[in-house]
């Protein structure tokens, strides 16, 4: 029985493993009602017809487009790409669209892949495909004029990650509208949780066995959301690991800021219930990688993407180099 000590470890090992991987997930959450209930309030009667590309492995992925009503030089005027929040899709977008062409910006809403009309909710087929996936619709969607990436929430993070990467040359500005960057960013709130449920059990043995060549289990769920009855047909309501690790920055996500070579901003509310919005200007200056950060008085999370005074602060935020 010399193979005990050794085999016994083991066998534990591989147990816990597998117990974190079978029931790890995150629990049921509430609904938060602060993210739910704003847009009932929303006029969506205008929102354009899908409009779709073609990523490189075939699948059709979603995207709304609000020509510029407002510009009138002879060249072409830039493109807004907006990127969604966690759970969300293109048309949550939609009041800042229509004000951003009103201003004389080309938009594109996209619809993630994993959200809305973009594949499977909640799911994509490895980290790192929605890198793949910006550069898809730049390439087939090509545009004459400048570009900028624009991302809220996990958006905004998302954005982040995108520039902090080599495709960062695909846009010449970058705007984060009050950015998730990790949780223990001091940007984090007590209480975030409240709109997400989070498979920690899972979420360490994925880490564990992803490094070693191990993704097969990347399909499993990772994070719920809190959402209402009214909206879970429309967002979605879960995220498998490879969607919930790629839709945000990296893991060391002040490398991230510091990798940032492209003209950045950042807009958050100052009355942003899930994240400090006082500490983006700190945290990014601690970095290495100080940016311009405006706060709109009297603004929550979701009110960034709804309130006619944000709308005007991230419409001045674009317009500036």
């Amino acid at each position: 029985m010399k193979w005990m000590p050794t085999v016994l470890p083991l066998a534990i090992a591989v147990s816990a493993l597998a117990a974190a991987l079978v029931f790890g997930g995150p629990a049921p959450i509430q609904p938060l009602a602060s993210i739910n209930e704003p847009f009932a309030k929303v006029d969506f009667s205008a929102v354009p017809p899908n409009s779709h590309f073609t990523a490189r492995d075939g699948t059709q992925l979603a995207w709304l487009h609000y020509p510029a009503t407002g510009h009138t030089a002879e060249t072409a005027p830039r493109r807004i790409v907006l990127v969604h929040g966690s759970s969300a899709r293109g048309r949550s977008m939609h009041p800042m669209a229509q004000a951003l062409a009103a201003a004389g910006f080309d938009v594109a809403a996209l619809d993630i892949r994993g959200h809305g009309d973009s594949g499977p909710r909640g799911h994509i087929a490895y980290i790192g495909q929605l890198e793949d996936d910006i550069e898809d619709f730049m390439q087939t969607q090509a545009w004459p004029g400048p570009s900028t990436l624009l991302g809220f929430s996990s958006g905004g993070g998302f954005v982040l990650r995108f520039a902090a990467a080599p495709r960062a040359r695909l846009f010449d500005r970058y705007l984060l509208l009050s950015p998730f960057l990790h949780p223990s960013s001091p940007t984090k709130r007590p209480g975030n949780g409240d709109w997400v449920s989070i498979g920690l059990p899972r979420i360490i043995a994925l880490s564990i066995l992803n490094p070693i060549g191990i993704t097969a289990f990347n399909h499993l769920a990772t994070l719920r959301f809190g959402l209402n009855e009214d909206v879970r047909a429309q967002l979605t309501g879960q995220y498998d690991h490879a969607l919930a690790t790629n839709f945000r920055p990296h893991s060391d996500y002040v490398q991230d800021i510091r990798n940032i070579r492209k003209p950045l901003r950042i807009v958050a509310g100052q009355n942003d219930e899930l994240f400090d919005a006082t500490r983006f200007a700190p945290v990014f200056q601690e970095a290495g990688h100080a940016v311009p950060v405006t706060l709109v008085e009297g603004v929550n999370h979701m009110g960034l993407t709804l309130d006619p005074t944000a709308l005007q602060a991230v419409v001045a935020a674009a317009n500036l180099e």
